[in-house]
């Protein structure tokens, strides 16, 4: 491991910690890609340190709209952990949040590993327990948003908190590419989208992290959460609000946000 690796970790894990966000990271990032997912690593070990336990994996940046918005032109990975986890329609400290906005998703649960040479579309439906709709609510420890793929990847791709729907689907008994999406703040539709948005189908991007993960010696494992990715575009919260995502055939889940003071 680099220096510079540890010291950009470092000035996230701080960013994350004091909830104030950093200047964007990416020109102390000239080892390119390789050397942002080095950064996360870092981090990722340093949670698991700290005794937090990893439970899943989510994909970003594979809305044509999210890339529009933040500047970039490819798909990108980061670790869910057990403390980013909230329950259906739970109350949100705005403590615990960062920039935040807010995606709608498809979720897969795993029952099975995802660790084969050769993980085909078949292989995927085998391994997966059922589906869920979900928020995501993103945060950026990179002040203003203003983030490029470096600066998106070695902060987790900006994770920050996840919601999951309660009424378990099996994959059978749905069409992802054509399920249409809905996402409600306080009642008014803010985000409008559908499953091929997604990378042309939420399958496809969780093959895609199931092979970039195999080939990275970290697969998809039995039990773990796969955030599939937006389906539309993202959308800011402020305290008080109340999201509603709606996912044709996955039913709905709510995000609510805590009003300060």
């Amino acid at each position: 491991m680099s220096e510079q690796v540890k010291r950009v970790a470092d000035l996230i894990d701080q960013a994350a910690k004091s909830g104030r966000p950093i200047e964007p990271v990416r020109d102390l990032l000239m080892g390119g890609i390789e050397q942002a997912y080095a950064v996360q690593r870092f981090n990722t070990e340093r949670r698991l340190a700290e005794g937090r336990r990893v439970t899943g994996r989510k994909i970003g940046l594979t809305s044509l709209a999210v890339q529009k918005q933040l500047g970039v032109d490819q798909p990108d990975f980061g670790t869910l952990f057990d403390s980013m986890e909230v329950s259906d329609g739970e109350e949100i400290a705005a403590a615990r949040l960062i920039q935040a906005k807010c995606e709608a998703e498809v979720a897969l649960v795993l029952e099975r590993d995802l660790d084969g040479e050769h993980i085909v579309l078949s292989d995927l439906f085998a391994a997966t327990a059922y589906a869920l709709p979900s928020i995501e609510v993103v945060g950026s420890r990179i002040a203003n948003w203003d983030i490029g793929i470096l600066d998106t990847v070695a902060d987790n791709a900006s994770a920050g908190l996840y919601v999951l729907g309660q009424r378990p689907v099996k994959l059978s008994d749905l069409d992802l590419r054509m399920a249409g999406m809905v996402m409600e703040r306080d009642g008014e539709g803010v985000s409008f989208g559908v499953g091929a948005a997604c990378l042309g189908n939420p399958l496809n991007a969780a093959l895609w992290l199931a092979r970039t993960l195999v080939n990275m010696g970290t697969p998809l494992r039995a039990g773990d959460v796969v955030l599939t990715g937006a389906l539309g575009p993202l959308v800011a919260v402020s305290p008080g609000d109340v999201v509603e995502a709606r996912i044709q055939g996955l039913g709905s889940v709510r995000a609510r946000f805590a009003n300060v003071g």
